[in-house]
């Protein structure tokens, strides 16, 4: 069976599905969580479909795995009055809880969010349409997180407590919290990249109201016991809806001191926007990319191949990490050409449980159409489809597209696509793909394949001042989480690690007193006596 005819009979019947990954009882979701408690809404819902189809005696029919609340601006507004009140002006039990104290919490959660782990990993298959390799790695990753975080804070808590004498003053330097975070994840890593934020946020001390991505609501239900029971009420709150309804009026009541969200800049923008006191509000923001990745004359071919395989199609091209556009020297075009598209032709689609699968149904509303414009406007300006059933559409599943030539009036060049269509752009002179990045609204990553010492060298140095990571004969990639993920120009604000993270959802804050005998005795008094949490020599094991 040829390429096409894979792509036509690409979608189950319900019988063909292995029992382990069928999901043939839709999760009616009307619980959210607000001030420790599972609210019950009675009010709209949205119905959640699958991106997979299932072949029925009248054709092909979307999978509806569920639905959920779309709350109203009243329900959102009382999730922030919760946290809020939670955190009351850091006077709250959370707030001023020990470190050690919500260590407990955080590793309480993680031990429930273990047992959750088969329900949460089936629906992100089939939620986001991840395959089951991914969604695995996508929830053993996130709990890893968690526990290295855990570790992180350790590590600050320990340098942090001892007491510094300067110029005749006693001071102990702590971080301590913002206050209450929003934290926004996307629908690509809805679990991974909302704890990345959320979890920080948490450990620090605030408290947070979390806003689930769509798609990527429902995975998320199953561990919304494990927060009510590991925190303390008000500490996590969870809303759903639509964004441009319950968002406005959190940012516009001036009580959100931290930012945390995952998506555009063009959406991050707006919502600062709404803050009426904007220098007040901390933001940690991952937004848009166009990561090239540039194939020098002397590269290893099949290393190279290899490496922008998975950057630019790893979960159908669908992540700020992924490469999305290719320079390549057209010294070695052919013979780049010929590999690629071959490996292309070799990898394996279809369903997200399938042994080895690498393409799979989008889960984006629309994005199949959108991407067939994209490809549809290249090929007006020139360029050429070059893989077989390149861009070949059967309902929510979009076959990889090779694009070349690529030049600078198609509309691929410079948007970022996120989704899996690879532009492939010739080159002579290497000035070209350096004068892409000087010109891109973007700075997160790029990558470089190449054996030449000195080449590789002249172009680490002025890439490092255009992006925050160069890739050397890699992909682009957020891991290590101990490696900071930032970005330049509109593909980021602020740093995220699990170092970084502990710093951005906090402040340095010190307590000092003149080296004087009364001051001495009251400090060792409290501090003996365990009287306050901040100031404390307490060492975490």
């Amino acid at each position: 069976m040829n390429i096409a005819a894979k792509i036509q009979d690409i979608f189950p019947s319900i019988d063909s599905i292995p029992l382990d990954f069928q999901l043939n009882h839709p999760i009616d979701q009307k619980e959210y969580l607000v001030d420790g408690k599972l609210e019950i809404w009675e009010g709209e819902t949205e119905e959640t479909f699958s991106p997979i189809y299932l072949k029925t005696s009248e054709g092909l029919v979307r999978h509806q795995i569920g639905q959920f609340p779309l709350l109203n601006q009243e329900a959102a507004l009382s999730a922030l009055e919760a946290a809020v009140k939670a955190y009351d002006n850091g006077r709250g039990k959370w707030p001023t809880m020990s470190v050690g104290q919500r260590i407990e919490c955080l590793q309480d959660f993680a031990y429930r969010m273990k047992e959750k782990r088969g329900i949460v990993v089936n629906l992100l298959m089939w939620e986001i349409g991840k395959s089951y390799t991914d969604s695995c790695k996508e929830f053993d990753r996130t709990v890893d997180y968690i526990e290295d975080t855990i570790d992180a804070l350790k590590n600050l808590d320990r340098v942090s407590s001892r007491f510094e004498i300067s110029e005749g003053v006693i001071g102990q330097i702590r971080r301590a919290p913002l206050g209450v975070v929003l934290s926004m994840g996307p629908a690509n890593y809805p679990l991974n990249e909302t704890f990345t934020t959320l979890i920080p946020a948490l450990i620090m001390g605030n408290t947070v109201i979390v806003k689930a991505p769509r798609p990527g609501v429902l995975l998320n239900y199953p561990l919304l016991e494990a927060f009510k029971e590991a925190f303390p009420p008000g500490v996590v709150n969870t809303i759903y809806g639509q964004g441009r309804l319950i968002s406005p009026p959190l940012m516009e009541s001036g009580k959100i001191d931290a930012l945390a969200f995952i998506g555009t800049s063009r959406a991050a923008n707006n919502l600062k926007k709404q803050h009426p006191k904007s220098h007040r509000l901390r933001s940690i923001l991952g937004l848009e990319a166009k990561n090239p990745g540039i194939v020098l004359p002397h590269a290893d071919l099949d290393l190279a191949v290899k490496e922008c395989i998975l950057g630019t199609l790893s979960y159908n091209g669908q992540r700020c990490t992924a490469i999305k556009i290719l320079f390549v020297h057209t010294a070695i075009i052919d013979k780049f050409l010929e590999k690629f598209t071959t490996a292309v032709n070799n990898l394996k689609f279809g369903m997200p449980w399938e042994d080895n699968v690498f393409l799979t149904p989008i889960a984006e509303p629309g994005k199949p159409n959108y991407l067939q414009e994209l490809v549809e406007d290249a090929k007006q300006h020139g360029a050429e489809v070059i893989n077989e059933a390149g861009g070949m559409i059967n309902e929510t599943f979009f076959y990889p597209a090779i694009l070349y030539p690529v030049n600078d009036k198609m509309k691929v060049y410079s948007v970022e696509q996120f989704g899996p269509v690879v532009p492939i752009v010739p080159f002579d002179d290497i000035e070209t793909p350096i004068n892409y990045l000087v010109k891109s609204d973007y700075g997160q990553q790029v990558s470089i394949f190449g054996q030449n010492t000195e080449a590789i060298a002249q172009l680490v140095d002025p890439l490092v001042n255009q992006v925050c990571r160069v890739n050397i004969n890699s992909q682009c990639q957020r891991g290590p989480d101990t490696f900071p993920f930032t970005g330049r120009k509109d593909s980021a604000e602020g740093t995220l690690s699990v170092h970084d993270a502990l710093r951005a959802f906090s402040i340095r804050t010190l307590v000092a007193a003149k080296d004087i005998d009364l001051n001495k005795r009251l400090i060792s008094e409290m501090v003996r006596e365990h009287k306050s949490n901040f100031l404390s020599t307490d060492f975490i094991l």
